[in-house]
This record gives structure tokens, C-alpha cells and sequence, in this order.
């Protein structure tokens, strides 16, 4: 029996209340986690299009931009203090509301959504490496890029996607797996080194035509009717699209605020989503709308707006600008998809497995899960719509932070038994009924039914954006029905 108990245990040192020494970090460093958070490609063409949308109505996209991020700050907050206090991942607080057994299988569902997303990041992260060497090989030798090798694809991808996608996912997986300390020195410079890109680009871009860029830039935060009463539903519409593009994030917040020194220096962290938000949204803005001016001096250009940062390099034509944004995209894909998308799944995975697994060993199974996604992604996955059903597991994500609020702030009073919350032991606090706790599945299915509603009906279609939070909400509740004492 010893002998079998030794070989199943829930403790893993990756799993372990954080030694106090190691809580160190302050409203700096969650400055930067949310920093790299919204700097990517996709962050960046998020912010851009809801101006365009709005036509370009600055003060509409930035109250609904403010509102979605105060969301998001309050709903951190409440996630992020248990983990600051305990020191416990996401995944280990999970073992209160769902016993163990549903914390490992319930967390799989984030490792699933984090691997997938991981791999189809990588796969744009690999575009960019692919841009860097061909714009080598053309400065090489010109006529190289027309040898046969270069033109013989598989799977949609030729010899040059094939080592960028390689190159990307060995990267990641490698630096990622080093540990937090190195993370965290990774956040930091990421944030800083793609804001001062970010800074650089606008300059050149304002500067490339001052005449024209400072008209785009007045006619951008011109009010247009702001105070207009059919802006109240957009701003509206913004707020939830913003609150979507964070919520992946939010469930597994505590992954990060474990290391937080404490609640004050949480709360100022968070705060700074808010500034990071309004920093990035208005550069990206004027970034854009400088582009947009300067390139339609370019007859061909008229009646196009680039908001991909690629696209609009792409069409300056100048190779030095080419090579620098490029290398600050690079840094802005892979540093979020180390927050949002590696870190996460490497928790969830090693609660899976705690007695076997490692951050080495979790990272290289998410490196391999991740290529393959990416390798199919162009010529598979993207046209199969698996997003919906990415959507669809996204749609557990919610609930689970409801049914692990209410736990904490309103059964349990703010308590936790923390030698229980390793306990296999059936007597444990939380080992429930053979390591499942019914009332938070129970809870967690049925806001998963009322969450995933707004994606598959399409008389629902329109709460999609507020589908985490309706979930997060019914679960909560069912919860607190079935679990009050």
C-alpha cells in the first residue's frame, strides 16, 4: 500500500505554494504581464479594427476599450487574490471546488484550449521568422528564392516554413521551460523592448509624411457626434469584445499572481491593464492611420486599410523598417503566447500527471502538440472551422471561475486547509467522493450549456462577447444553491 501511495501523489514542486522568498514580484512586472498580453499581432489588428468598424470614432472604441478592461481588472482581482495568498497555481486552487480528480480533468480543458492556441501563435510566430530569412537569402542571391527546393511545398509549406515553424516551436518550448525567474526577466523585457519598437514605428511612420499623418492623426480624435445615445450600444459591443480577448487569461491568472508580494501590489498591477491598454490603443491608432495616409499617396492603395502590422511593412518597401518591426513582432507573438498560452498548459498538464511530469517534460509535450497544430493549421484546421470548437471548450472556462469565486469568497469564507489540498487521503477536505466534487461539476455543466448557447444558437449569437461572464455567473450561482452550508 506505501508502495503504491508512493507512485500516486498530488504534490509536484511545480505545484507547491511559493516559497516566500520567491514572491517578489510588484506592479512593474504585472505591468508587463499585461504588457506582452494584448501586444501581439493579434492585439494589435483587434484594436485597429474596432476604430475602422467604428469609423475610427476614438472616444466610442476608447469608453467601451475602458470599460471591458475595468471588467477584466475587477474579475483578476477576485481570481488573483486567493493564488497571491496561498501561492497555489490555478489548477491547485481548482482541487477545492472540484475535488482532485475534477481539477485534472476540468484543467485539461485549459490545457487544451492553451496547447492549440500555442500552435496557431506559432504558426504566425513562424511567418515572421520565414520573412526574416527570405529577405537573407534575396540580400544572398536574388535568383535563389526561384530553385526548385523553394517552390516544393508539403502540407502547404516549403522548405523555409518548414525550418521557421521548427525553429519556433524549439525556441519556445526551450526558453519557456527554464522557470519562472527566467519567465519573469522574459515578461519584463518583452513589454519594454515591444513598446519601444512600437514607439520607433510611429515615429517613422509620422515622419515619413508629417503633412499628412498630422491631418489623419486630427481627423482620428475628432468626437464625430460622440455624445450620440446609438454609441451606447457599441461601446457596449467593444467592452465584451475586449473582456473575450482576455478572458483565456483570466481563468488562470493565479499561475502569475502566486508571485505577487502582496494584495496592494496586486491591485496596483492589475490597474495597469487599464494604462496598458489605452498606451498600446492609441499608437496602434496613429500607427495605423499614419500608414494609411502616407501609402495612399500610392494611388493603388486607396480604398485599403492595413491593420496587420505585416502588411503594412510589408507595403513601405523599405528593408531596414522591414527587418526591425519583424524582429519586435517575433518578440511581441512569442511573449504573449508565453503568458497566455504555455505557462497555463504546463500547469494543467503537470496536475494531470503530478507524480511524472516536469516543466521540461510538459514543455516538450506541448512543443510537439503545438507544432503539430501549427504544421496542419494552414491546410487543415483553418478550414475546418475549429475555432468554433475551440469557442465551444472556451465556454468550460468561465464556469469554472465562477464555481471557484464562489467557493472561496462565499462558502469558504476566504479558507483554505492547504495540507489537504495535496491529500489523497479520503478523509482530506477535499477528496469528496473518490476525488470528484458533484456539486462543482454539476455547476460548472450547466453554465457550460448556458455559455456555449451564445455560440451555437444563433438567436444567441449576439451575447457571444459576454459568454465567459454569463457562464461564469450561472455557474456561481448553481453552485451556491448546491454547496451553501
Amino acid at each position: 500500500m506505501n508502495q503504491e501511495k508512493s507512485k500516486k501523489t498530488l504534490i509536484n514542486w511545480d505545484l507547491v505554494t511559493v516559497n516566500p522568498s520567491n514572491k517578489n514580484w510588484d506592479w512593474k512586472d504585472l505591468f508587463c504581464f499585461w504588457g506582452v498580453n494584448i501586444q501581439s499581432v493579434i492585439g494589435f489588428s483587434l484594436i485597429t479594427s474596432l476604430y475602422l468598424i467604428y469609423d475610427l470614432n476614438t472616444f466610442v472604441v476608447f469608453v467601451g476599450t475602458i470599460l471591458g478592461s475595468i471588467l477584466v481588472y475587477f474579475f483578476c482581482n477576485l481570481i488573483g487574490k486567493p493564488s497571491q495568498k496561498f501561492g497555489l497555481p490555478f489548477v491547485v486552487l481548482l482541487r477545492s471546488s472540484l475535488g482532485f480528480k475534477g481539477a485534472q480533468y476540468f484543467g485539461l480543458i485549459r490545457a487544451f484550449v492553451g496547447v492549440f492556441m500555442f500552435g496557431i501563435q506559432t504558426y504566425f510566430l513562424s511567418k515572421a521568422f520565414g520573412y526574416l530569412i527570405r529577405i537573407f537569402i534575396f540580400n544572398f542571391e536574388p535568383l535563389m528564392l526561384d530553385k526548385e527546393i523553394f517552390l516544393t511545398f508539403f502540407l502547404g509549406l516549403n522548405i523555409i516554413d518548414w525550418l521557421s515553424i521548427i525553429v519556433a516551436i524549439i525556441l519556445q518550448s526551450f526558453l519557456f521551460s527554464i522557470g519562472m525567474i527566467f519567465n519573469r526577466k522574459l515578461i519584463r523585457f518583452s513589454a519594454l523592448a515591444v513598446y519601444i519598437g512600437m514607439i520607433l514605428f510611429f515615429f517613422i511612420i509620422f515622419l515619413s509624411d508629417v503633412k499628412f499623418s498630422s491631418i489623419a492623426f486630427k481627423e482620428a480624435i475628432d468626437l464625430k457626434n460622440f455624445l450620440d445615445l446609438r454609441n451606447f450600444a457599441p461601446i457596449i459591443t467593444i467592452a465584451g469584445t475586449i473582456f473575450a480577448y482576455f478572458s483565456i487569461v483570466i481563468l488562470t491568472f493565479g499561475d502569475f499572481s502566486r508571485y505577487v508580494k502582496n494584495e496592494n501590489e496586486l491591485k496596483k498591477g492589475n490597474f495597469s491593464l487599464i494604462l496598458n491598454l489605452i498606451f498600446f490603443s492609441f499608437f496602434a491608432l496613429f500607427i495605423v492611420t499614419g500608414a494609411d495616409a502616407y501609402l495612399k499617396l500610392n494611388p493603388d492603395n486607396i480604398g485599403i486599410i492595413y491593420t496587420n502590422p505585416t502588411d503594412i511593412i510589408g507595403k513601405l518597401d523599405n528593408l531596414l523598417i522591414t527587418n526591425l518591426v519583424l524582429i519586435f513582432i517575433i518578440i511581441a507573438s512569442a511573449s504573449t503566447n508565453l503568458v497566455a498560452n504555455f505557462i497555463p498548459s504546463q500547469y494543467t498538464l503537470i496536475n494531470f500527471i503530478p507524480s511524472s511530469l516536469s516543466l521540461k517534460s510538459s514543455g516538450i509535450i506541448i512543443g510537439i502538440l503545438g507544432f503539430l497544430v501549427g504544421i496542419f493549421w494552414f491546410t487543415y484546421f483553418s478550414q475546418i472551422g475549429i475555432l468554433s470548437l475551440i469557442d465551444t471548450f472556451g465556454s468550460f472556462l468561465g464556469p469554472l471561475f465562477g464555481i471557484m469565486i464562489c467557493d472561496y469568497y462565499l462558502i469558504n469564507r476566504g479558507n483554505l486547509v492547504n495540507k489537504d489540498i495535496y491529500s489523497l487521503e479520503s478523509q482530506g477536505t477535499y477528496y469528496y467522493s473518490g476525488g470528484w466534487h458533484v456539486k462543482g461539476v454539476y455547476s460548472t455543466i450547466i453554465g457550460f450549456i448556458f455559455s456555449a448557447s451564445t455560440i451555437w444558437n444563433s438567436n444567441l449569437m449576439f451575447l457571444q462577447s459576454f459568454s465567459w461572464i454569463i457562464g461564469a455567473f450561472i455557474a456561481a450561482f448553481t453552485y451556491y444553491l448546491l454547496a451553501k452550508k
